[in-house]
């Protein structure tokens, strides 16, 4: 039976037949707010909290300090665990300034797609990662030149990532109703979990549902969830949507 790695989000194992398959890279697709740098941040930090999986935060769109303060909002310690070699940040933000990130351990100068594969690879080694997050697409894609270009860094990432065995996220932005922001990201991946949020009467519901996930069986109703104190809670259980 495949061997499956334990979220650490509530209520998304249960419709994942007990969790992701080992080794797989999922795409975790959504528009602006809906969730997917904390759903990311949880899968990493539950990660090495509850189940010893050390991972790696590479981050393309944010400053790694300031995902350290916003994942404090939810009790989640990522300096802790730096701290304790079982979490690396790679800061590729400061890559838009063509200079090293002050203080980071993990950065890179400039966006070089070899470099950024190189430093995943080394990092996992080092600290011996079975989780891997990448946020995210979009903001890789607005650094390299054409789509052509996009779609091999894309595919090469995904590739590395099945390769060394880590279980993985990427993230990106969705355009519209499609699943990614340009239409590849989706081919390339394992597995497509969709964020979204849907007006319901008077009010706005955040959803989840399964799109795509190799050797798993799921349903593609919508799940609702919420944005607790503690992290992302999915409701598997009364309303579907």
């Amino acid at each position: 039976m495949e061997e499956r790695v334990k979220t650490g989000i509530p209520g998304l194992d249960e419709i994942l037949e007990g969790g992701l398959p080992k080794g797989t890279n999922v795409l975790i697709s959504g528009g602006t707010g809906t969730g997917k740098t904390i759903f990311c941040s949880q899968f990493l930090y539950k990660g090495i909290e509850d189940y010893n999986q050390n991972g790696i935060f590479v981050t393309l769109e944010e400053r790694a300090e300031d995902l350290r303060k916003e994942m404090l909002r939810f009790g989640w310690d990522f300096k802790k665990y730096e701290n304790e070699n079982k979490l690396a940040i790679i800061d590729g933000t400061s890559t838009k300034l063509r200079k090293r990130a002050v203080k980071e351990k993990y950065s890179l100068v400039g966006l070089d797609i070899d470099a950024l594969i190189i430093e995943i690879n080394r990092v996992c080694r080092e600290i011996n990662a079975e989780r891997v997050v990448i946020d995210s697409i979009p903001s890789l894609g607005i650094k390299l030149e054409n789509e052509k270009e996009l779609r091999r860094s894309v595919y090469r990432l995904s590739t590395l990532l099945l390769e060394i065995g880590v279980t993985s996220f990427m993230t990106t932005e969705t355009l519209g109703d499609g699943f990614s922001r340009y239409g590849i990201e989706e081919f390339v991946s394992r597995g497509v979990i969709k964020l979204d949020i849907i007006e319901k009467g008077d009010k706005f519901v955040r959803t989840i549902y399964i799109r795509k996930m190799r050797e798993t069986r799921f349903s593609m109703e919508r799940y609702p969830f919420d944005i607790e104190h503690d992290g992302i809670r999915i409701y598997t259980r009364g309303e579907v949507f």
